[in-house]
């Protein structure tokens, strides 16, 4: 498998939309053997199963925890019980604390219940981390056209992150199907940045240059913001609210900004 040398941030394995219903177990198999081989990606698994009210979600649920990935992602999570369910199977198999939830927000109901599942993550004994829009399926659920740069859709968007950011949780855009028209890929991705998304799922590694080009900091971006904690750390300034910078002012929320994009550079330097 070529996921073992990409350059991304973490690899979805998938159980659901992409294998035909006769080739789940095949598929189950062959992910439990290569992952347990020397090729294993060094970057974030996760393994995203069918419902657990299908046929084949548990079958999928104990593969996937055999697998022992860093994440499970649940399809069409519309509401706290699609999670919950997840939860308490993992427990009873046992499954690592450190095997995170990522819920897939693709439906209406998933956005009008946007805020009741940011609540529950905010319990301690959640494992729920990570909310990935499925605009696609938004699209044709609700019969949005989603117009030049997705605007009709980027209200359903914004209600996924304003949830995730109440839940302290990772929120991530959803995929573009046409792979080969990289200029639009990479609007998408301005576009997905710009409303707050840390990232985007991908479907063809054409498109990872793109992603990690847009969703990471720029040199302009880490310069500026050394200089504000460089600023800050001034005898003078450890205990002022808000300082003067080239004509600016700059309030200490700017220097807590300032160190969380200096703490994503640094985690992409230790990936590269």
């Amino acid at each position: 498998m070529k996921s073992s040398s990409l350059e991304c941030d973490a690899v979805v394995f998938d159980f659901e939309d992409s294998v035909a219903p006769d080739e789940k177990q095949n598929a189950r198999e062959k992910l439990r053997a290569f992952l347990a081989g020397p090729n294993r990606p060094k970057c974030e698994i996760a393994i995203r199963i069918n419902a657990l009210s299908s046929e084949w979600g548990t079958e999928d649920l104990l593969a996937a925890r055999a697998c022992e990935p860093n994440a499970i992602l649940i399809p069409k999570v519309e509401g706290v019980q699609s999670v919950s369910d997840v939860e308490r199977a993992l427990s009873e198999m046992d499954a690592p604390e450190s095997i995170g939830l990522w819920a897939m927000m693709e439906t209406p109901r998933s956005i009008l219940n946007a805020g009741a599942i940011a609540d529950h993550a905010r319990d301690p004994s959640s494992r729920l981390d990570c909310l990935i829009v499925g605009p696609n399926d938004l699209a044709k659920e609700t019969r949005i056209i989603p117009g030049p740069n997705r605007a009709n859709l980027a209200p359903l968007l914004l209600q996924v992150v304003l949830a995730a950011r109440a839940g302290d949780m990772t929120v991530l855009d959803g995929v573009s199907n046409n792979f080969k028209d990289l200029e639009r890929f990479a609007a998408e991705c301005q576009h997905g940045r710009e409303l707050g998304f840390d990232g985007k799922t991908l479907i063809h590694p054409a498109q990872i240059d793109a992603a990690n080009r847009f969703f990471g900091p720029t040199e302009e971006e880490i310069a500026e913001a050394e200089a504000i904690v460089a600023e800050f750390a001034k005898p003078e300034n450890s205990t002022r609210g808000v300082i003067s910078m080239s004509g600016k002012m700059v309030e200490r929320l700017h220097l807590e900004i300032a160190q969380d994009l200096l703490s994503r550079a640094r985690l992409i330097r230790e990936r590269t």
